[in-house]
């Protein structure tokens, strides 16, 4: 059987993950999205400015800032370095073939990959310096820095090429499951020496840039249930790194925090999510699978907040931006949470398209993809 649609059915049913069609049964007829309530602002959000860079099609693509630059790809082949504060293009190019996931950078080069494994990497100048190819379907954004360009596919395995000529340096492959959700899972590098990767099957690693090895490799979860479907256990998301604690979600799972030297846990709360965390020194928060947001201390796990306004409305990866937690949902709506309580402090309508991917910060600027390729920088006063 073809593993692709093996695990497209689960996503759909569990949160309509990057498949935005809805499952007929009983339990997911109560999934209704909840109605947006009218509140008084109290954060002043503008938006700067609007550009865009192509429909995400089946695909979820995440902007990604450097400096105050911001980097974003759609599946037609378009790649775009825009100014954060004035919302133009620095450069746009068109690869030679479809995209399914980016942005990757450095500010110096920039990675896309492609939906048959195709790795293109580009210059300052937007100009395609190599391409390659990676085993399989790319679907989380490249991670570029420490001289590497670092690739995951579909399965779940990890493919690193040298930045500067695109040959490959080494693969790292995790143990298979027999099914897994079809989500984007990103990775995070933790300093020059590792990179931190979640797994299906719940497990974590810190893995060595030079040679692939595993530092360490611990469990977020375990799988539970007697079905395949009932035991989906996949890390969700991109690992979060403050200091030195990375915290990572499962579905179907927990939430963990663990020492990023050794992987030895901190701390650990029942939890699902099919999205993904945001961490700071004092906080990590993060939708549920039904949407509702929850808020914890980062030193403890002690439960700070809840926020059951947004549940069904499919919220994004959150960001935090100073006192605030930043979230989209599936009409395009960016919301502000307060981090005191999580109560609505701002909120900003885009395309009506949904926001998937986190926001990211370029400078002072706020920047969201919409699933309609429509980039929106909005500046909180």
């Amino acid at each position: 059987m073809n593993l692709l649609k093996r695990y497209a059915v689960p996503v759909a049913c569990a949160m309509t993950v990057l498949v935005l069609t809805a499952c007929s049964s009983t339990k997911d007829e109560r999934r209704v999205p909840t109605p947006l309530t009218e509140f008084k602002p109290v954060l002043n959000v503008q938006q700067a400015w609007k550009s865009s860079v192509g429909k995400a099609g089946r695909y979820l693509f995440s902007p990604v800032a450097v400096g105050n630059v911001v980097y974003a790809a759609g599946a037609n082949g378009s790649v775009a370095k825009i100014d954060a504060q004035t919302g133009k293009d620095i450069w746009r190019i068109k690869v030679g073939s479809d995209l399914s996931a980016g942005v990757g950078s450095d500010g110096t080069l920039t990675a896309v990959g492609g939906l048959k494994g195709e790795v293109y990497v580009l210059g300052e100048d937007g100009k395609v310096l190599w391409k390659n190819t990676a085993p399989g379907e790319i679907i989380s954004p490249p991670l570029v820095g420490n001289g590497y360009v670092i690739v995951r596919t579909v399965d779940g395995q990890i493919t690193a090429f040298n930045a500067q000529t695109g040959e490959q340096k080494w693969v790292y492959r995790n143990r298979a499951v027999p099914l897994n959700l079809r989500v984007s899972s990103g990775m995070t590098f933790a300093g020059a020496a590792a990179v931190l990767a979640g797994f299906p099957g719940g497990s974590f690693a810190a893995i060595n840039v030079q040679t692939g090895d595993s530092f360490w490799e611990t469990p977020v979860s375990y799988p539970k249930g007697v079905t395949e479907v009932e035991r989906i256990n996949d890390v969700t998301g991109p690992p979060t790194l403050v200091g030195a604690e990375t915290c990572a979600v499962t579905f179907q799972g927990q939430l963990g925090c663990f020492d990023a030297n050794s992987g030895r846990p901190l701390w650990e709360k029942a939890f699902s999510s099919t999205t993904g965390l945001a961490q700071d020194e004092n906080t990590v928060v993060g939708g549920d699978d039904w949407s509702v947001v929850n808020a914890f201390d980062a030193t403890n796990g002690n439960a700070l907040w809840t926020n059951d306004k947004l549940k069904n409305r499919e919220v994004s990866v959150p960001f935090l931006l100073g006192h605030a937690a930043v979230l989209g949902d599936y009409q395009g709506f960016v919301h502000f949470l307060s981090r005191d309580d999580g109560t609505f402090v701002a909120r900003m309508p885009t395309d009506g398209s949904a926001i998937t991917a986190a926001p990211v910060l370029a400078g002072e600027t706020l920047v969201v993809q919409t699933h309609d390729g429509d980039l929106y920088g909005f500046r909180p006063r």
